[in-house]
């Protein structure tokens, strides 16, 4: 056997020796012997979380007045389009609108046929050029006397988000169809029975809205309005078709509670 230079046995060292120090471990041996284990890594950073948070969407709490709240999911169609046609009209009451979305594409302004189509349907076209979306967070639905959501997911959504909140949210649609079996007159006996606070007559009446449920068999898929975005303006129209005669029954109720 012909060894290389590095194979020769050290001065004072015996070949045999030599060579079975340097014999490869077999695979028993190196079980039998494991190499220090590796440090543990450390901890991986938070995944940054994209979840809204009370702090970023700040509720004016020394704003007292009556307030109702619109939401869908990305707050730049449907929701905004019901804020601003319910603002026109309930503003003159002192009542605040606004809205948010579960889902909201923060910043961006209502699509150019939401507002378009709101303004035909009598909105101010200087507060639905303004808008911009937001998150909903729980302190707004806190905050809110009346909660009006486009669909069952996001009616869903506000009630787990803020369970106290469940007696005064509604769809639009589903408000409208409970309000039509509430007359005007027994909405304003409600808000009276609840004193003078505007804000304590609005919750009342929203509650004897609520009262209607189970009186009358509805189907629960009419109790949402079509989603529009990034659809024909043919959709749109429809949307707002299935959202306005709503906007009428809400004026109804907010008016027997606070005119």
């Amino acid at each position: 056997m012909i060894f290389r230079s590095s194979d020769r046995a050290p001065e004072g060292m015996s070949r045999r020796e030599w060579r079975r120090r340097n014999k490869p471990a077999t695979p028993a041996e190196v079980s039998a012997d494991p190499a220090p284990s590796a440090p543990a890594p450390a901890p991986l950073a938070p995944r940054p979380s994209f979840a809204p948070t009370a702090q970023a969407q700040p509720v004016d709490a020394d704003d007292d007045r009556p307030t109702i709240i619109t939401v869908c999911t990305g707050n730049i169609c449907r929701s905004p389009m019901a804020e601003v046609l319910l603002r026109a009209r309930l503003e003159q009451l002192g009542v605040r609108v606004h809205s948010a979305g579960t889902h909201a594409l923060v910043d961006h302004e209502m699509t150019e046929p939401a507002q378009e189509i709101a303004v035909e349907l009598g909105a101010d076209a200087g507060a639905a050029g303004a808008h911009h979306a937001r998150y909903l967070v729980e302190p707004m639905l806190r905050d809110a006397d009346l909660v009006l959501t486009m669909a069952r997911e996001h009616r869903s959504h506000a009630v787990q988000l803020s369970p106290g909140a469940l007696k005064r949210t509604f769809t639009l649609r589903e408000f409208a169809r409970l309000a039509q079996t509430l007359s005007t007159e027994d909405a304003r006996a409600a808000a009276d029975a609840a004193g003078t606070d505007p804000r304590a007559r609005l919750r009342a009446a929203a509650l004897a809205v609520t009262g209607q449920r189970g009186l009358a068999q509805a189907d629960p898929e009419q109790d949402d309005i079509i989603d529009p975005y990034r659809r024909s303006r043919e959709t749109y129209e429809l949307s707002a078709s299935q959202l306005a005669p709503g906007i009428d029954d809400v004026e109804r109720i907010v008016r027997a509670a606070l005119a």
